[in-house]
This record gives structure tokens, C-alpha cells and sequence, in this order.
């Protein structure tokens, strides 16, 4: 009986780990990389399961690569992801289940599927981000500006997920809201009233 039991919360666990994602919120007019589009690779780690209660920007804090494409740059991210490797600091970063952010707007204003929304991303910081829905913009912004397609993308993209998880303006923040970091650079961070503008104020 105890050897049935332990199975079947074995089962459960692991069942609720791979459940299918939720329908997706990216509107139509954006271009949209999907897992499957990009061929992402299984989940190497259980991932927890949460509900998303804030929207949390970061940025890639890499130069942006325009004549990349963008199911190359997802792929680069999930290999780095789920190894070990040596972070630009220094630190060891831990092996994580997945891709640690749910979307990534690419220099191009194009949008991929992350990590399934229905789980907790992962960070390099001390914040838990569980409840977050964490959107990472590809570039660093502490040096560059954001791309006048990146901006279009963001500005639609930003109010429909608040609208389908209902989170309201004053829970949109950025990494360095939690953390102690810059990301997601002073020229992202200083666009955040004006997205919290579009969550209070859709058109």
C-alpha cells in the first residue's frame, strides 16, 4: 500500500510538470515563434507549477544580433540554460530546467515562446520569480537602445498579457525591482511608466 502511495504522488508530481501549455496571448499582429517553430528541447529538470500575479521585463544583456534568426537565438539560450556554464561575473550558474524567461522580443520586434507560462522561470539573482510572467528584450540597455521594433512589439505584447492574467499596472516592475541588478538597463527601465500607461489605459 505505502509503495502504491509513493507511486501515485510520483505520478502526479511529474504529470503536473508537463502539462500542456495555456493558450497563448501574443496578438496576431506580432510575429510568433512557438516552441514547436523554434524546436525547443524537453525540459532536462522539473519546473514548478505557479500562478502569474506580476510582469516582470528583463533584458538579455547581450549586444542584439539582427542577422541572427530568431529560432537560433532560442536555441543558443535553451543549450545555455540547461548547463552548467560561467556567467560574465564569474558565479557558477546552476543547469535549469529550461529557458528561464516565458517570452523573449528579439531585436527584430519578433516574440518566442519561452518557458511554458504555467511555470516558474528561473534567475541568477536572489528573487524568487515564482509569479512572475517574465518577458526578456534582447539587447543591453544600459549601452544600447531599444530598436524601433522591439518598441511596436512591446507595446502590444505588454497590455495583452496583463490583460489575460489580470495584472494590473502597479504589479508590471522590472528584474532590478527585486534584485539587485541592472538589468534590465536604464534604457528599458525608463520606458516602464509609459507600459504601466498602456495596462491602465488600453486601447
Amino acid at each position: 500500500m505505502k509503495q502504491l502511495l509513493t507511486t501515485l504522488l510520483v505520478l502526479i508530481f511529474f504529470s503536473g510538470c508537463q502539462r500542456p501549455a495555456t493558450k497563448q496571448a501574443v496578438p496576431e499582429s506580432i510575429s510568433y515563434l512557438s516552441r514547436e517553430d523554434w524546436k525547443a528541447q524537453p525540459a532536462v529538470l522539473p519546473m514548478r507549477a505557479h500562478t502569474i500575479e506580476w510582469l516582470t521585463i528583463h533584458h538579455t544583456a547581450t549586444r542584439q544580433l539582427p542577422g541572427k534568426s530568431l529560432a537560433d537565438k532560442m536555441q543558443s539560450l535553451q543549450k545555455f540554460s540547461q548547463e552548467e556554464g560561467l556567467l560574465a561575473s564569474g558565479k557558477t550558474k546552476p543547469a535549469w530546467a529550461d529557458v528561464p524567461y516565458h517570452y523573449y522580443v528579439d531585436c527584430n520586434g519578433a516574440v518566442a515562446e519561452g518557458r511554458e507560462a504555467g511555470f516558474a522561470g528561473d534567475s541568477n539573482t536572489a528573487y524568487d520569480p515564482a509569479g512572475h510572467l517574465l518577458i526578456v528584450v534582447e539587447g543591453n540597455f544600459e549601452e544600447e537602445a531599444l530598436t524601433q521594433a522591439q518598441l511596436k512589439t512591446l507595446h502590444k505584447l505588454i497590455p495583452a498579457m496583463a490583460k489575460k492574467y489580470g495584472i494590473p499596472a502597479d504589479k508590471l516592475g522590472a528584474h532590478e525591482d527585486y534584485a539587485e541588478t541592472l538589468c534590465p538597463g536604464k534604457n528599458l527601465y525608463a520606458l516602464l511608466p509609459s507600459f504601466q500607461k498602456l495596462i491602465s489605459n488600453p486601447k
